[in-house]
């Protein structure tokens, strides 16, 4: 299984990095993922919201990879229990395409991106820090996989 993270935000902190590649390098090997850092466009006085998330959903799908299952980490998107998330994953591991999870800026996603989503999520209906989304969305993968692999790492 193939999956991407398409993350608005390109100058990480370096506990966000280590949080992530923690995660990441615990999973087996046959699954793979990718994390396309993309970056955010300058937030400079006359420029509007709209205009900000333009710019950032054309770099979002100039390295969108074709045929893949969108997923748009979003707020209001929809809650989901880890083990629902892990059946989920099952579903699309069995369907064979590849996930591209998709973060985006400090002002979110453009309604284009939303509208090109499979689904919608939301980690938490709190408003996260963008890197610590990157921190957990890579745990709950780990977390999904381990839960897929009957390993002992969730023990909820």
């Amino acid at each position: 299984m193939k999956f991407f993270i398409l993350a608005v935000g390109n100058k990480m902190p370096d506990w966000v990095r280590t949080g992530y590649f923690e995660y990441i390098k615990r999973l087996p090997r046959e699954i793979t993922i990718n994390l396309i850092e993309i970056k955010p466009e300058k937030r400079v006085s006359g420029k509007q919201t709209g205009q900000l998330l333009l710019a950032e959903c054309q770099r979002i799908r100039a390295v969108l990879p074709p045929d893949c299952h969108i997923v748009a980490l979003d707020e209001s998107g929809q809650q989901w229990a880890t083990v629902k998330f892990a059946n989920v994953i099952k579903e699309w591991t069995i369907e064979g395409s590849s996930v591209a999870f998709v973060i985006g800026g400090a002002d979110g996603l453009h309604e284009d991106i939303k509208q090109a989503a499979s689904e919608m999520l939301a980690l938490s209906k709190l408003t996260l820090p963008h890197g610590l989304v990157r921190v957990l969305l890579a745990e709950q993968l780990y977390r999904a996989i381990s839960i897929i692999k009957n390993h002992p790492y969730h023990r909820g």
